[in-house]
């Protein structure tokens, strides 16, 4: 009973603070949850709650996300979470599922001057990292961690890698597992359902496959900030 109602209290506070002067919020964030985030740093409205949070210098949250259930958020230097995208995963120390899995880690890492822009899903169930310089770009991506084994029935979870300097394009699917190599463009639409290696190339389609070698000299591949 007393773990339920510190729970509820807990739940208030973090609703109570986010319309909160950000001088005085991120002062909260700090003292009352322990969260490590630079003087530039900011989140807007939203619902923002990892167990652990590091935002360096000019890292952005915006308006309207929801992040919750995932044991740490890294956002690295100039990254940003634009708006009203979804973030969760399954926190450590509760068994019922995926107590098989001891190498799982709830975690979301964004590198430098990354972007996760609107409407997104990001299943951290197990790791999401996100490549410097990338861009999840568009609406409606789902990154997805987790899913049912049709071998064992059992809840399963693999972590997903997306290099530096990607994009993926909107409503793209990335499923658990997955990973995407530097300088690479996922197109609109795909389904990724395996782990690709060769950099500068265009992987598209339901399930994403190889289509054509990039021109390595798009400035993209080679940016050192969003612009």
């Amino acid at each position: 009973m007393l773990k339920s109602i510190l729970k509820l209290i807990v739940l208030i506070v973090k609703v109570v603070i986010i319309p909160f002067p950000w001088f005085l919020k991120r002062r909260l964030l700090s003292v009352f949850f322990g969260y490590k985030i630079h003087p530039t740093a900011k989140i807007g409205l939203s619902f923002f709650y990892p167990e652990k949070l590091e935002m360096e210098a000019n890292a952005y949250v915006g308006h309207f996300n929801v992040a919750i259930n995932l044991n740490l958020i890294l956002m690295r230097e100039k990254s940003c979470i634009t708006r009203s995208n979804w973030i969760t995963g399954y926190p450590l120390g509760d068994d019922r599922y995926f107590a098989d899995k001891l190498e799982r880690k709830p975690v979301l890492i964004c590198g430098k001057d990354s972007a996760i822009t609107k409407n997104h899903m990001v299943d951290c169930t197990d790791t999401v990292t996100i490549g410097d310089y990338t861009s999840i770009a568009g609406y409606g991506t789902q990154i997805l961690t987790h899913s049912t084994s049709i071998k064992t029935n059992r809840q399963d979870c693999a972590p997903i890698f997306i290099g530096s300097n990607c994009f993926v394009g909107t409503r793209s699917i990335l499923l658990p597992g997955t990973s995407l190599p530097a300088q690479c463009v996922l197109g609109a639409g795909s389904v990724l359902t395996k782990s690709f290696t060769e950099s500068f190339c265009l992987y598209a389609g339901s399930p994403a496959v190889f289509m054509k070698n990039m021109d390595r000299t798009y400035a993209f591949f080679h940016r050192t900030s969003r612009g």
